[in-house]
């Protein structure tokens, strides 16, 4: 099975989570997402897997989601989505998906039930 993480180097939850995952044997496909955000559908298919809507999965605190005004109720899931493709950094992290299922490394123990 394959594991991937849309990693940030930059946050120390991402850099745990990598860190807990090779402690368990595990070297995934990292994604830096900053660099190769993912596309729509893609981000689609991770949201549904992390059982979550587009909104619960933005970080509110960046600067990116209060210039866009990505708080605005008006907008529907399909623009958020592309907001977050639009502005990777508002995108929660990090993200661990192995097979069809994900979780969000806040901790990053929260990414364990999901491993091989």
């Amino acid at each position: 099975m394959t594991v991937t993480i849309y990693h940030n180097p930059r946050c120390s939850k991402s850099r745990q989570t990598l860190a807990l995952l090779r402690e368990h044997g595990i070297e995934p496909d990292i994604v830096e997402y900053l660099k190769t955000p993912p596309a729509p559908s893609e981000l689609k298919r991770i949201i549904d897997q992390l059982e979550l809507s587009p909104r619960q999965l933005m970080r509110t605190g960046e600067v990116e989601y209060k210039d866009n005004d990505l708080a605005e109720e008006s907008l529907d899931d399909q623009a958020l989505i592309q907001a977050m493709c639009d502005h990777p950094r508002v995108i929660q992290r990090p993200i661990v998906i192995a097979g069809d299922r994900a979780r969000i490394g806040r901790p990053p123990e929260a990414v364990l039930d999901i491993l091989p």
